[in-house]
């Protein structure tokens, strides 16, 4: 039996192509790319609806030999549909910080803009995009890192299915639009029955991991919206990290527009 190599060869290659394809919902064969982005928009569809909140927090900050700073903290959001949510950020403890505070908006489809109010100063400091890679308040979170999550911000690419605290998992990379990001990619573990996020990847511009997120202790509030009451910020590179433990979280409390705008920083105690 002769054996035809130029037939065997395109049966490889149209494998190979079935392979790097999955089913749709509605079964139609789908790229990587475009089943990252159908998970990243499930995830965001998920979490709306829930409108404002107000949360209490501590952030640990510890440093590569253990030793740790604590600072206590309140966070308000504002859900804003189709347009980027608001949140302000007040801290309250211990006295250096204290009455410290950051607004911020997300935008899907421009920069985020963020401000800052620095009590000894007295006034209002605008963070420029061009340094949103910077250190929030000398954590290992970056100013980027304390936006809401918008699905225009990154293209997407589903790399694998994956079992991680013993729960199936997508594993998708994003990577940011933004060219002031200070993230060439991330890797983003993502609950396949929940949508919600369980750790992500930072990788810096070279490539190199950067800074593994790790979220935990979800709850369940309005019987729909999933929250970690505790996350992690691990630095893979200088072994320091911050930790946000929230306390409590209350939504539906009637805050408005008007409660995040650049005022409100110096208002906030």
């Amino acid at each position: 039996m002769k054996i035809n190599h130029m037939h065997i060869k395109r049966l490889s290659i149209v494998f190979t192509l079935l392979t790097l394809c999955t089913i749709s919902k509605e079964g139609f064969a789908q790229s990587p790319q475009e089943k990252g982005l159908e998970i990243a928009k499930e995830r965001k569809l998920r979490d709306r609806g829930w409108g404002d909140s107000v949360a209490e927090l501590t952030m640990v900050l510890r440093n590569s030999q253990g030793q740790e700073t604590e600072r206590a903290m309140r966070l308000q959001g504002l859900e804003v549909l189709d347009g980027g949510d608001k949140s302000l950020t007040i801290f309250d403890e211990p006295k250096d910080v204290k009455g410290t505070a950051f607004l911020n908006f997300s935008h899907a489809k421009k920069p985020d803009e963020q401000w800052i109010y620095l009590p000894a100063l007295k006034r209002v400091k605008r963070i420029a995009s061009r340094n949103k890679s910077g250190p929030f308040m000398g954590s290992e979170f970056a100013y980027e890192d304390m936006t809401a999550f918008e699905v225009e911000k990154y293209t997407f690419k589903y790399i694998a299915d994956e079992t991680y605290q013993n729960r199936k998992m997508f594993v998708v990379e994003q990577t940011p639009v933004d060219e002031f990001s200070g993230y060439a990619k991330q890797k983003v573990w993502i609950d396949q029955e929940r949508y919600i996020p369980y750790k992500i990847e930072f990788y810096d511009k070279k490539n190199s991991l950067l800074k593994t997120l790790e979220l935990d202790e979800y709850t369940l509030y309005l019987d729909k919206y999933w929250r970690a009451l505790r996350t992690e910020m691990f630095n893979e590179q200088n072994g320091k990290s911050t930790e946000l433990i929230t306390h409590e979280i209350e939504f539906k409390t009637g805050l408005e527009d008007g409660d995040f705008d650049k005022n409100s920083l110096k208002r906030a105690r």
